[in-house]
């Protein structure tokens, strides 16, 4: 062979380099959202992936004749597998519970495939370069597409192709590069191969083109088997997965098929949220809200005469898009947005804290749970410290904190460590029919527990348009019976220990939403 067509074969280690790379961050994100903890889940889709190529690499050994079409049989079959894993995934999500093994078995398949090219181009280019350039221009035409593929997946494909078409895009190039491959050495693939080939390279054509333009109708189709309720939006970001399901006149908010709120009941959780806090601070002008793109407790904040500027942030501007425009959400967050005394700001919490020179009188923190280290960030000792920091003297802050009971262990240890962090903190839990028995923390600078307790007891709310809180629902969401685990034996979580979401994984919650 030439040395022209000894470059084809090293573009096709290009293209699996950069389809490889992608898939195994596609595989990784998807066990992520749909398994949890995802250093465990990251870790263990690369490590298996690797695995697999070494496993892979081994069974070349075995190929011994026709090794230019067993290598393009690979390329084939990878484009299948990189541009249908994710879409397979969603579709498959609502008919088992074992989706888990789904994921794995792609890695598997993956890197077994990937395993099998390299050594397969280095056999098939031996006769046209030396051993010592062969090797190495087969390996580095694989990193260099690795790392395209990262770039690509990290600025391009998650962001704005999202989980469903970016795989599409990868199989595609994979596919292509077949193609070439097919029509440039095409006298040197024996007879025997080329009807077979003639066959399948137009029929996977035709199924990667017919479920890359219906994928969104499918990964819809995947959802609505996974949902109870009818699925009225679906969208994958680049930091989760946003659905909306609709019971009735009722809408549930999904985020990573976590519920985040009810319509129905939303009212019960935000005004606990918003309400305490906002009394116990005498005349709040400026409130810092880190999370709750839906916008719900910018809704509460507003009822306060003597707020002039509320700033909130949240990392995810799909989300923020959908609370200030989506008419389920306008209509529930009473067009919210559209205050001239609200700045929005689509930035990391902790980073925008780190950078941050304004003072609050009063900071909502409103986070999903943290069931992974990325979430377990915003509920650290130093997050808080960050908090603390910014907060003036008499200010005071609450963050959501999951289940007292269902989350025991994750409830006290988001208490601990806001204590640990310089707050004197309280406590308080209310009932919300979507979710059963909820909590919050309370942090003060200046007053102890048993003075923000006390104050919270004489609070009364005639002042304000409510739907349920009242002075006598503070007696309820002040008290707790006795503890039901060992108190000094929970760990302040921090960055360097990040102990929360192992907490919040060991709870009962999970099983609920």
């Amino acid at each position: 062979m030439s040395h022209k067509k000894s470059r084809i074969l090293k573009l096709a280690l290009f293209a699996t380099g950069l389809s490889g790379i992608v898939a195994e961050y596609i595989l990784s994100t998807l066990a992520t959202y749909f398994l949890g903890d995802s250093v465990f889940q990251w870790t263990m889709i690369l490590s298996i992936m690797l695995f697999s190529m070494g496993a892979g690499s081994r069974l070349s050994t075995f190929f011994t004749t026709k090794i230019l079409e067993k290598f393009l049989i690979a390329e084939l079959l990878l484009s299948i597998l990189t541009s249908t894993a994710a879409l397979t995934t969603y579709f498959l999500m609502g008919m088992t519970e074992n989706i888990g093994v789904i994921i794995y078995s792609f890695s598997i398949a993956i890197g077994l495939l990937i395993g099998v090219e390299i050594p397969l181009v280095t056999r098939i280019n031996e006769e046209n370069e030396e051993l010592r350039t062969n090797i190495a221009g087969v390996m580095e035409n694989d990193y260099y597409g690795s790392l395209i593929g990262g770039l690509f997946f990290v600025f391009v494909g998650l962001p704005f192709l999202g989980l469903t078409h970016t795989p599409f895009i990868l199989g595609g190039i994979n596919f292509l590069v077949a193609i070439a491959l097919f029509i440039r050495l095409n006298k040197y693939i024996d007879t025997s191969y080329k009807l077979s080939f003639n066959i399948a390279i137009p029929a996977i054509l035709c199924a990667i083109l017919f479920l890359s333009y219906n994928a969104d109708e499918i990964v819809l189709y995947g959802e609505q088997k996974r949902y109870n309720d009818k699925v009225v939006f679906s969208k994958q970001t680049r930091y989760q997965k946003i659905t909306i399901t609709q019971w009735k006149e009722h809408y549930w908010l999904y985020l990573n098929s976590s519920k985040q709120l009810c319509t129905f009941d939303e009212f019960l959780y935000h005004e606990p949220l918003v309400h305490p806090v906002m009394k116990l601070t005498k005349d709040p002008r400026n409130v810092l809200i880190l999370g709750a793109g839906d916008g719900c407790a910018i809704r509460e904040v507003l009822k306060y005469e003597s707020v002039k500027q509320i700033t909130l942030v949240d990392i995810d501007p799909e989300m923020t898009k959908i609370g200030k425009s989506n008419e389920i959400f306008t209509k529930m967050n009473d067009s919210a947005y559209y205050d001239p005394k609200v700045k929005v700001i689509n930035q990391d919490a902790f980073q925008f804290l780190e950078n941050s020179s304004e003072f609050y009188d009063v900071m909502i923190l409103d986070f999903p749970d943290p069931k992974s280290i990325d979430l377990n960030r915003v509920y650290t000792k130093e997050f808080y410290r960050l908090c603390h920091r910014r907060l003036r003297p008499f200010g005071h802050i609450i963050t959501q904190a999951a289940s007292p009971y269902y989350t025991t262990k994750a409830f006290r240890s988001i208490e601990k460590t806001i204590g640990d962090s310089g707050f004197n903190v309280l406590p308080i839990r209310n009932h919300v029919y979507s979710f059963g028995e909820w909590g919050w923390v309370i942090g003060s600078k200046h007053e102890s527990k048993s003075e923000l307790k006390e104050r919270l007891l004489d609070m009364t709310f005639d002042d304000i348009e409510v739907e349920w809180i009242t002075n006598e629902s503070m007696n309820l969401m002040t008290s707790f019976g006795k503890d039901l685990i060992k108190i000094d034996s929970i760990e302040v979580n921090t960055i360097r220990n990040p102990v929360l979401y192992k907490y919040y994984l060991d709870g009962t919650w999970a099983k609920f939403l």
